[in-house]
């Protein structure tokens, strides 16, 4: 037992004696009126690299596939899916559950700011209730028949991103980075993390990659040169994609349109997801 035990398994990551009869299974129930056929978490070690927008994008370019889709908007204190999906109606629910809202193209999504009198009200919960959050919107969330299920998950480490991966049946986590050498080495904190859980990481994406210039058609490096290549080498990740800056990507998250935003650098992990 560590030194530091808080006696709460729950909240700790740690294999260690003290688990009476082995390590307890804390997987949330699903919801009667759920049938997820694979769910698959967006992390990053940080903040503000974009773990929303590639989930985003990813939901829109698998509905376009022809497959359901949701989005679990686990980023409680800081959710941004409904404003790229141009949602702002609020949830309603039955004694059965709540019911997700559905974008304009079908894709189900729940998020806190679904729940809000006011989308700008901010969450100023402890880490134990958001947590809980978080295994609500899977078990009482009437998800109906979905074939992939993205959770927008909160950036670091902590309490969220561990109920998720003890509490969720994860199929799988992509991992998003930025050119910076630093995020690189806080994102693989989040790779480690999901090896240390036996969650296999399907796929990295780097975000802000380069600017390609409407003039000349050059591409610059405007955060440096990348590093993606180095870190999905190092980690075994075969599966790679590069997101450009391009202001029509942050129009059409500001606008409500992530849907109608073609994204054609996603288009092979999407088809890596596919044969998982």
């Amino acid at each position: 037992m560590s030194e530091n035990c808080n006696h709460d398994c729950n909240s700790c990551s740690a294999n260690c004696a003290s688990r009476e009869g082995g390590t307890p299974d804390f997987t949330a129930p699903a919801n009667a009126n759920s049938r997820v056929k694979k769910v698959i978490s967006v992390v990053s070690g940080k903040g503000g690299v974009g773990k929303s927008l590639v989930t985003s994008l990813m939901a829109a370019l698998m509905r376009r596939r022809g497959h359901s889709v949701a989005i679990l908007d686990a980023d409680i204190t800081g959710p941004s899916i409904p404003t790229a999906f141009g949602i702002h109606t609020q949830l309603m629910a039955s004694d059965e559950g709540i019911y997700p809202a559905v974008s304009p193209t079908g894709i189900k999504l729940v998020s806190l700011n679904l729940l809000l009198d006011n989308e700008t009200d901010p969450v100023i919960w402890r880490g134990p209730i958001i947590a809980g959050t978080v295994k609500q919107f899977w078990s009482d969330v009437m998800w109906g028949d979905v074939d992939f299920m993205f959770v927008d998950m909160p950036p670091g480490t902590g309490d969220v991103p561990l109920t998720v991966f003890q509490s969720l049946p994860l199929d799988g986590i992509l991992v998003v980075t930025s050119p910076q050498e630093l995020v690189g080495m806080i994102v693989e904190k989040a790779a480690n993390m999901a090896a240390m859980m036996n969650i296999p990481v399907l796929g990295i994406v780097e975000n802000m990659s380069y600017f390609k210039c409407d003039q000349c058609g050059k591409e610059h490096r405007i955060f440096g040169d990348s590093h993606v290549e180095a870190i999905a080498g190092r980690r075994g990740i075969s599966n790679v994609a590069r997101l450009p800056i391009d202001p029509t990507i942050a129009a059409a998250c500001d606008g409500g349109r992530i849907e109608m935003l073609d994204a054609p650098w996603l288009e092979d992990l999407a088809t890596a997801l596919e044969k998982n």
